[in-house]
């Protein structure tokens, strides 16, 4: 028997912000193809509306069951994600000098990205059940540390220094949301602050030369700086009003590096303006809001950590993006939700959004 209240809580206001948002995207990418230098410029926008499309139906298929049966398949999905990044390494397709597409058929995949979902959902089924007032002790994280150790060194090996940081980050703010001991909290305080300098030895040298860099971009402005001195060129051109659709110099004339994916927010501060770049702000704003407010009102610790953790995902890959191609933070690759071109990002996305609708639907039923 079919239950009105799911229709009476279904997030309508969440569902209209991804609506905007993917609209949003969809023009800012087809600016970003048409002027630029991608032939034919019809193939990615045509692809990037396939996946959209997908994306919707995976949304659909993400809020028709009971969220709740996640805990029963969290180390099946797990599971399935470590292997699809383990063949990655073996089978993976090599693209500028990096191994992080897997090809299935005629459909490449990011696994990297699907992983981001899989340890959200596995430290809210782990952390569900050991919250309480004392906080996590040391011998209770290290399973969560586990768990993160092993898609952070796979997807490192690729290399994807962004994702695997992006991973960190993930796992660290839902950590602290679920409180950590205070006697243990200053532990990793003290570890992190010791073994942090040495994870300049493992980087790779044009690793190095990024961290660098975005100290000092004019030491290589030809070089490891060109990227991020024409990216803040675009976005300071752009001014209030902006220059127009389609009316992009920076764009049009190629200047700006992958300007579909990691730098596709310096296409719309050229042509938005400053203004269009708050509009931006206000909506992911606005979707970061309703996740909240799911993650707030769930009666559920299981639902509520899921809400928290994809709600801090999206939050961490707006702030990293956005702050990456402003020059504050240093290039790391991370894609702007719903905004860049990416199948996996794109699906990524809206299985998480229809993760949080399915959350907010049930929000009423309590075991």
């Amino acid at each position: 028997m079919f239950d009105r209240r799911l229709v009476q809580y279904f997030d309508w206001g969440l569902l209209g912000t991804v609506f905007l948002l993917g609209s949003l995207g969809l023009v800012v990418l087809y600016s970003a193809v048409r002027a630029g230098s991608f032939s034919p410029h019809e193939i990615l926008f045509s692809k990037q509306l396939i996946w959209f499309g997908a994306g919707l139906m995976v949304m659909v298929a993400s809020f028709l069951f009971n969220y709740k049966r996640l805990d029963q398949w969290t180390y099946l999905i797990y599971g399935v994600c470590i292997v699809l990044l383990i063949c990655v390494l073996f089978f993976g397709k090599q693209f500028g000098g990096s191994r992080r597409w897997l090809t299935i058929g005629w459909i490449s995949i990011q696994p990297s990205e699907l992983v981001k979902i899989a340890v959200i959902i596995c430290l809210a089924r782990y952390y569900s059940g050991l919250i309480n007032s004392k906080g996590l002790t040391l011998r209770q994280l290290f399973i969560p540390l586990i768990l993160t150790a092993i898609p952070f060194v796979l997807i490192l090996k690729q290399p994807d220094l962004g994702t695997a940081m992006l991973i960190v980050l993930i796992v660290g703010s839902m950590t602290i949301f679920a409180k950590i001991e205070r006697r243990s909290f200053i532990y990793i305080l003290i570890s992190g602050a010791v073994f942090t300098p040495l994870v300049w030895f493992l980087l790779k040298g044009y690793q190095k030369q990024r961290l660098l860099t975005f100290f000092n971009p004019d030491q290589d402005p030809l070089g490891t700086g060109y990227h991020i001195i024409q990216s803040k060129i675009a976005i300071g051109s752009g001014m209030i009003f902006g220059k127009g659709f389609l009316k992009g110099t920076q764009n049009a004339l190629s200047f700006l590096p992958e300007q579909h994916t990691d730098f596709i927010f310096s296409v719309l501060a050229e042509e938005w303006g400053f203004v269009g770049s708050v509009i931006i702000f206000l909506v992911f704003l606005m979707l970061i809001v309703c996740s909240l407010n799911i993650a707030y009102g769930c009666r559920d610790p299981f639902g509520t950590m899921i809400s928290v953790g994809i709600t801090i995902m999206i939050s961490w890959q707006v702030f990293i993006n956005i702050g990456m191609v402003m020059g504050l933070i240093p290039i790391v690759g991370v894609t702007l939700p719903f905004i860049s071109y990416g199948g996996s990002s794109i699906i990524t996305m809206m299985a998480s959004i229809g993760i949080l609708m399915n959350i907010a639907m049930r929000r009423f039923m309590f075991e």
